[in-house]
């Protein structure tokens, strides 16, 4: 068996990543033709095959590959940010991550204040979910993520994944103005059983536990919204279209004719945290980011 190039493992990963050899093609900045002849030389290096062309995914060989090439990337990831540690941090680039309700109610602020502090500092920002966060973080094309879970379906993150949980983020009743509970300070799950429930694939899950807390049956989502952004929601119950359950940081900015109760009972609740390579020291960029981003966090959801 003879040495492999890496380059071409960085194709292998991305013929994978994206299920295709035109889109990997596109991304490399080559030809399909030049991807199909790295992987061919892969294949022909080591005499067996890495990919199953139809459809496109790996075989063994090939995530054996791939998990190499992801060692190497996370590594390599690690010691630049270690180096890029030795710098003052008054300048460079931070690539931050950031899931879709924190993407907007969260990030500005904290950049505006990095802006006035370390004005020659650029930030990349990419609206990304928890998991892709976690992948790009490892392989070294994010530097830092705002990522969650919920208390009932814990997820813990890769390893050399370094997790700093900021803030606790309380789910809420979503109801309209005019709905018969909504001049409640709280409202018991129960009376909330045989109500039009709108639900998003992110909190579908959500709802089978409220059978479970409130001991009643129910509970059935009347309407599905496929997608993960949380105002289209509000807007669906701002309608009169049925009610939700959301977090609070994705209620900030909802219709005036909205109103959101915390549950009497066992609450649910989405942890918030930053993630980042689990390195000796941190840029200094980096930690002032992850900082400021912490800061406005608990501000905004418990008024620190």
């Amino acid at each position: 068996m003879h040495a492999i190039d890496p380059r071409h493992l960085v194709t292998l990963e991305a013929v994978v990543r994206h299920g295709s050899f035109a889109a990997a093609a596109d991304e490399l900045a080559c030809t399909q033709s030049a991807v199909s002849q790295q992987i061919a030389e892969i294949e022909r290096r080591i005499g067996i095959r890495v990919l199953d062309r139809r459809p496109v995914r790996p075989t063994e060989a090939g995530r054996e590959l791939l998990d190499a090439e992801l060692a190497v990337r996370t590594s390599t990831a690690i010691a630049l940010q270690e180096l890029s540690a030795l710098s003052s941090g008054r300048t460079g680039r931070v690539r931050l991550g950031a899931f879709a309700s924190a993407a907007v109610g969260v990030v500005p602020c904290a950049l505006a204040g990095l802006r006035r502090t370390h004005p020659d500092v650029q930030v990349n920002l990419t609206q990304l979910e928890t998991e892709m966060s976690y992948a790009q973080i490892l392989r070294g094309d994010l530097d830092l993520a705002l990522t969650f879970d919920y208390d009932r379906a814990p997820r813990k993150p890769p390893a050399r994944i370094r997790r700093l949980l900021i803030v606790k983020d309380p789910v809420l009743v979503v109801l309209p103005a005019a709905h018969r509970l909504a001049g409640h300070e709280s409202i018991r799950l129960a009376e909330l059983a045989d109500d039009d429930w709108i639900a998003s694939s992110m909190i579908a899950r959500q709802l089978a536990l409220l059978a479970q807390l409130s001991r009643t049956p129910g509970f059935k989502q009347r309407l599905e919204f496929d997608g993960d952004d949380f105002q289209t929601i509000l807007a669906l119950v701002d309608q009169g279209l049925g009610i939700a359950l959301l977090p609070k940081l994705a209620t900030l900015r909802a219709p005036p004719g909205i109103v959101t109760r915390p549950i009497v009972e066992s609450p649910l609740t989405r942890f918030i945290y930053t993630a980042r390579l689990d390195t000796r020291e941190a840029p200094a960029s980096l930690a002032t980011i992850e900082q400021k981003i912490a800061d406005v966090l608990r501000a905004i959801l418990i008024g620190l």
